[in-house]
């Protein structure tokens, strides 16, 4: 049994640490279950179908019509709510929450998320639910942040924060992970406790309040604003999971649709087979997704995947999970949508430079959409 002290245990437990599994997971990494060559997937994965990736209805036809009156009549009735994923510490911005990192005036990635869904709700006459998945890292901060900007206008009532799962980094030969000072290094281990965390959480809640349409993305995503098109498609298609994805440029490093074992779904870069032709993927999958809720109300057996970090110039070992492989399990839909231009809907802002890149064209996007307010324009 790894040592841990009463104090120590008795903290981690109020954020969702359970000792057995951080036990069974380290004894899986002690086993070489657990390991970089363990990750892949190792037949079974096939190239999708051109026709698997959906493109938007072209504007002004009777398709766009139909799935803009259906989102629109979902977020009227107050049948959508907003996932925001919100676990993640910026590391690369000097190790602060992210979600309350200042992006465009004194909005931050959570106030511009908060906004775009304020004006929406203005617009058209509901009330969006929002739901912040916070780890132990980011939590407190948040809660913080949200009250001392007050909420950037929204409803408090409306915004409900839950915690996913928490987990210790080990060393390489399997022993607690300590920092400098001997604390020890706990982690929110990674997007792939959605579900888990919303059934705990808040899911019963949300389905008792008639939501039919849950959308979830990444906090550092702003352009990943709620759309009735995308809504809408969901509501319309018969599929529990809609998927959004946008052209692989050829350098990027994620998730990709593929066909494993007969069955469509987001693959990691790191589970395909060696040899895999990885160039001839010509999709990117965003982490951006709608979900049929009440499909949520069970357990997935996702896999666990051992990723190496580097912390205080040390090899740290941690395990997560990945929202995109409930895709294997859901049925799901993917539809591509705009990388650039006025209707992009992909900006991952991983550090200050690309933050100071994006700025301009995140700020021009968000005008054009009606989603940045007048005071903070210019």
């Amino acid at each position: 049994m790894l040592a841990l002290s009463k104090q120590e245990l008795s903290l981690l437990r109020k954020f969702n640490f359970s000792q057995s599994l951080q036990e069974e997971l380290r004894e899986r990494y002690l086993r070489g279950e657990l390991s970089k060559e363990a990750n892949r997937l190792s037949h079974g994965v096939t190239l999708p179908p051109e026709d698997s990736v959906l493109s938007l209805p072209a504007p002004e036809t009777m398709a766009m019509a139909k799935a803009m009156e259906a989102g629109a009549g979902a977020v009227h009735e107050g049948k959508v709510g907003l996932l925001i994923l919100n676990g993640g510490m910026a590391t690369r911005f000097g190790g602060v929450v992210k979600g309350a990192v200042p992006v465009v005036g004194d909005l931050s990635f959570l106030g511009l998320k908060l906004t775009a869904a304020r004006l929406l709700s203005k617009r058209l006459g509901g009330e969006i639910s929002i739901f912040l998945m916070n780890s132990l890292a980011t939590h407190e901060k948040t809660v913080a942040h949200l009250k001392e900007n007050n909420y950037f206008g929204y409803p408090p009532d409306l915004v409900t924060c839950f915690l996913q799962n928490t987990l210790l980094r080990l060393t390489p030969d399997g022993n607690l992970f300590r920092h400098d000072d001997g604390a020890l290094s706990p982690f929110g281990p990674g997007h792939g406790d959605v579900a888990e965390a919303l059934r705990r959480g808040p899911l019963s809640d949300l389905c008792g309040r008639g939501i039919s349409t849950l959308h979830m993305s990444n906090v550092d995503n702003v352009l990943a604003t709620p759309d009735p098109l995308i809504l809408g498609l969901h509501l319309l298609n018969s599929s529990k999971m809609t998927i959004e994805v946008v052209q692989n440029r050829g350098n990027d490093v994620g998730g990709a649709p593929a066909i494993v074992e007969g069955k469509l779904q987001i693959v990691e870069a790191f589970r395909f087979p060696e040899g895999f032709p990885v160039d001839r993927l010509g999709y990117f999958n965003t982490n951006t997704f709608c979900f049929s809720p009440s499909s949520l109300d069970r357990s997935f057996p996702l896999n666990w995947f051992m990723v190496a970090k580097q912390v205080e110039g040390r090899k740290a070992i941690q395990f997560e999970r990945l929202a995109g492989q409930l895709s294997a399990f859901l049925s799901c839909t993917i539809v591509a949508v705009e990388r650039d231009g006025s209707g992009s809907r992909f900006s991952p802002i991983k550090d200050r430079p690309t933050l100071d890149r994006e700025r301009e064209r995140i700020v021009r996007t968000l005008i054009a959409r009606e989603f940045l307010p007048v005071t903070v324009q210019d």
